[in-house]
């Protein structure tokens, strides 16, 4: 780490920002790669044949697309102007995430003003940059989501099914790459640095990722082996992720008996079927390989696993409830499968946080969409993870002010299950109003 702080800090920004490019550059090719109908407009894809051969600095992140507008008499005029963007705006994304984590230590600087006589930040280095890294992962496969959401209304799994996993082995090597917290334990935590003043002497105060029992200490119940509790915890949330790529049609018409055999015969095909049965049997022993080794490894798994759960499970729970509400499938399992894929980065807590701030602006935009265009076809997934990078970039301010409620382990729960609620009554009231006033055509 010494090594890498004696670089020039724009040294250290050039370079993330020409990673982050070659990353987007790299984006982009998936996105028009696994969009619904393939475009072939990235460099680093198959060469459509109507395009003259490319040359190597047609392959260069953000000015290679000004080289790239000669093609424009095959993929239209503009179509190498989001390209650019996105490649020029993800890089400066990355370098300021870069300096905000790292240097201003912004997702923890309110947390540290509690300690007295100030701290030695050299400590902190570590921990910001594994922070810092895994955010941008997570952001990587977030802006691939995001653009083919917005483009054709889906969200691959071979988008959320390697960012899922990559978060998952990321957490369980490095758990305090987790959102951070400034704590004051009464014993030393399983996961944490001890934190210093700048005159050298110990304090009372841990940095400590915010695990799954945040904001109280990691309890008895969820350490590892010999302790069967925790073990079935984390097999349970990852066999509930592997379960949510089955076939789970409910099919009545024949009686309830054969519909319960359908079902079940229909999930143990699925289940057994390749890769899934591959991906279920390693992530099993994984599982049960780091449970055995247990220490912080183990605090890092189980908050992710525990992360998947309740991010997912959230958005799983109103997709069912909308459409319920609204009389057809109101929510894509896309952004279930999206939202698992955030919590194993950031934790269940945070994932509840993404999902009461996401709503707000997507409602504000499907209303001016609705009287605008007349459009009631609306990508969700572009908003949790503009919500996502909200709470990640604000964190520091977010947790001050939503610890306390973590503290009343009945509060959270009976807040989802009032908004479920409200979500299906507003919904419904949508739906009647939506159909008096704007009878829009279905979407195909």
């Amino acid at each position: 780490m010494q090594l890498l702080l004696a670089i020039p800090l724009v040294a250290r920004l050039g370079i993330v920002f020409l990673v982050a490019a070659c990353a987007a550059s790299l984006a982009n090719a998936t996105i028009y790669q696994f969009a619904w109908h393939l475009r072939l407009r990235s460099p680093w894809q198959r060469r459509h044949d109507d395009v003259a051969r490319r040359t190597w600095p047609d392959y260069l992140p953000i000015l290679g697309w000004l080289r790239l507008r000669r093609e424009s008499k095959v993929h239209g005029t503009a179509h190498w102007v989001r390209p650019l963007l996105v490649e020029l705006l993800f890089a400066l994304g990355m370098a300021w995430l870069y300096w905000w984590e790292t240097v201003a230590l912004g997702l923890i600087a309110e947390q540290l003003a509690v300690v007295p006589g100030g701290v030695n930040t050299t400590v902190l280095v570590g921990p910001a940059h594994l922070q810092f890294l895994a955010h941008a992962i997570l952001a990587w496969f977030m802006l691939i989501a995001t653009f083919i959401d917005a483009d054709d209304q889906i969200i691959p799994d071979i988008v959320t099914v390697p960012g899922t996993l990559i978060g998952l082995i990321f957490v369980t090597f490095f758990p305090l790459a987790l959102l951070p917290q400034i704590t004051m334990p009464a014993i030393a935590p399983q996961v944490g640095v001890h934190l210093i003043d700048r005159a050298g002497n110990a304090t009372q105060f841990y940095l400590e990722p915010v695990h799954l029992a945040a904001s109280s200490d990691w309890p008895a119940a969820l350490v590892a082996a010999p302790n069967l509790e925790s073990l079935a915890i984390g097999l349970a949330c990852y066999w509930l992720w592997c379960f949510a790529f089955v076939r789970r049609r409910w099919i009545t018409r024949r009686g309830m008996g054969r519909a319960v055999r359908y079902f079940l015969a229909r999930i143990a095909r699925d289940w057994w079927s390749t890769p899934l049965r591959e991906v279920t049997a390693i992530g099993t022993l994984a599982v049960l390989g780091v449970w055995w080794w247990g220490g912080p490894a183990w605090v890092g798994l189980l908050t992710g696993l525990v992360g998947l759960v309740g991010s997912g499970g959230i958005v799983w729970l109103v997709r069912i409830f909308a459409g319920a509400a609204l009389g057809k499938e109101a929510m894509g399992f896309g952004d279930v499968l999206l939202m698992m894929m955030v919590g194993t980065f950031i934790g269940w807590q945070a994932g509840v946080i993404v999902f009461f701030l996401a709503p707000f602006a997507a409602l504000v935009y499907g209303l001016i969409q609705l009287i605008a265009r007349r459009e009631n076809v609306l990508p969700y997934g572009p908003f949790l993870c503009a919500a996502t990078l909200f709470v990640i970039a604000r964190w520091d301010m977010v947790w001050l002010k939503v610890e306390p409620l973590f503290q009343l382990p009945w509060l959270v729960p009976a807040v989802l299950l009032i908004c479920m609620v409200l979500i299906g009554a507003i919904l419904t009231v949508w739906r009647v109003l939506k159909d008096l006033i704007w009878p829009l055509p279905e979407a195909e």
